[in-house]
Formats: C-alpha cells, sequence, structure tokens
C-alpha cells in the first residue's frame, strides 16, 4: 500500500518557488513582456489612469489585450460594457487553466492551492509550465508554476512602470512612439500564431473591420472588432467543413 505524499518542507518548496522566479528571468518572455508593458504604461499616462490603479489592473486582470480594453474604454463607456469586454477577452485562458491543471493535480493537494496557478495562468506562464513542469517531480510543480508566474508578472510591472514615467518625461513624440509597443506586440503575436484558415482569415477581417467600427465611434471597437471578425471566420470554417464532409 503505497504512502500518501508528504508536504514539501517549507525551505524546500521557497527554493523551488525561487527556481520558478530564476526560470521566468531567464525566459525569452520576460523581456518581451517589459517591452509590451512599456507601451501599456505610456497608454495609461496618456488616457489619465494612475500608476498605481495600473500596477493593480495588472496583478488582477493580467492580461495585456484585455488591460488595453479596460484603460482605453474606463473614461469613454459605461462600466458593464468595459466589464463585459475585459470578461470576453480573458475567456482565452479557460482551456490554458483546463491543460496546465492536470500536471499540478495529485493525492493530497487542495482545491485552494491551486487558486493561485489558475490566476497566474497567461499565454507566457501557460506555454513556459507545459514546457518546464513535465521535467519536475509532481509535488514541486505547484510553487515552481507560482514563481514562474509571479516572475513574470514582475516583467509586466516593471515594463509597465518604465513605460509610465518614461511618458511623463520623453518628448511628445517618442511618448507617443511608445503607445505603439503595445498594439504592435499584439498584432505581431497574433500574426505568428495564425496558423490554420480560421485564425488567418480572423485575423486578416479584424485587421479590415477594425478601422471601420473604429470610425463610426461606437465604443468598444476592440470587442465589436473580435465579434464581427471572429463570427465571420467561424461561420466560414463551418461552412468549409460542411462542404468537405459532404464531398467526402
Amino acid at each position: 500500500m503505497s504512502a500518501e505524499p508528504t508536504e514539501q518542507p517549507p525551505h524546500v518548496s521557497a527554493q523551488v518557488f525561487l527556481d520558478g522566479i530564476v526560470a521566468a528571468v531567464r525566459s525569452v518572455f520576460f523581456y518581451v513582456l517589459v517591452g509590451n508593458y512599456l507601451g501599456l504604461g505610456a497608454l495609461a499616462h496618456e488616457v489619465g489612469f494612475s500608476f498605481w490603479w495600473m500596477a493593480l489592473s495588472t496583478l488582477l486582470v493580467w492580461a495585456a489585450p484585455a488591460q488595453v480594453i479596460l484603460v482605453s474604454t474606463l473614461h469613454t463607456a459605461a462600466l458593464f460594457e468595459v466589464a463585459l469586454a475585459v470578461t470576453l477577452s480573458s475567456v482565452r485562458f479557460l482551456p490554458m487553466v483546463a491543460a496546465i491543471l492536470p500536471m499540478m493535480r495529485r493525492p493530497g493537494v487542495r482545491q485552494r492551492d491551486l487558486l493561485l496557478p489558475m490566476h497566474l495562468t497567461a499565454i507566457s506562464v501557460w506555454v513556459e509550465g507545459m514546457r518546464l513542469l513535465p521535467l519536475m517531480p509532481a509535488e514541486r510543480r505547484i510553487a515552481f508554476y507560482n514563481g514562474l508566474g509571479v516572475g513574470l508578472m514582475s516583467a509586466a510591472l516593471i515594463g509597465g512602470a518604465i513605460g509610465f514615467v518614461l511618458a511623463a518625461k520623453l518628448p511628445p513624440l517618442l511618448a507617443a512612439a511608445l503607445l505603439f509597443f503595445t498594439p504592435m506586440a499584439i498584432l505581431m503575436s497574433s500574426a505568428r500564431n495564425s496558423r490554420t484558415l480560421i485564425d488567418g482569415l480572423a485575423f486578416a477581417l479584424g485587421l479590415v473591420v477594425g478601422p471601420v467600427v473604429a470610425a463610426q465611434k461606437i465604443g468598444l471597437d476592440l470587442m465589436w472588432t473580435g465579434l464581427i471578425a471572429g463570427t465571420v471566420a467561424y461561420a466560414v470554417h463551418r461552412l468549409r467543413e460542411a462542404r468537405r464532409r459532404g464531398t467526402s
């Protein structure tokens, strides 16, 4: 009869947590996040969003696209609309959470021990976690993943702080250039990850629909662009699959 797995001693858990932070600093995502959040910090300064509220949004929302929606629309849209847009933008993390949690579940792990890993899950943390967690014993994975998430979140906080300060001190032209960091990083990341027809079509339609929706000044243009382009791309994908099944 196998013995129940024992809890890691506090000093071991602390060391594993620090190992996760070190892995975050060594990851390319650390520096990508610093550059990404430079633009978000500049954007927050430009629209009058305080530094502390921006930092709190990073800790609580932890998703650059959702934070762009929050910062850029909070003063121009109703609170309910902003909350809905941020929620819809963050739904994409649910499959990531569902994929990563089985790596950390084991006998004796309490549900509350998984709350922090679930919150820390973002694209960067998830990618590194899927790569590194299988390489270590199951009993060390939660502490390591927490350290990894905290380390990468720290990169976002550092980048946001630098961007906010630079936007206040740089000449207007250079400060305006900082604003392009976040949208360009999101744009290039989306283009790189668009490997299927539905992804590529949604991306291309978004580039067309976005300016049109923005020109109409109806508010929440990012949310409406995503809904319109994504729905059309999904409809085309379903039609293509139906025709393929019909000819097979």
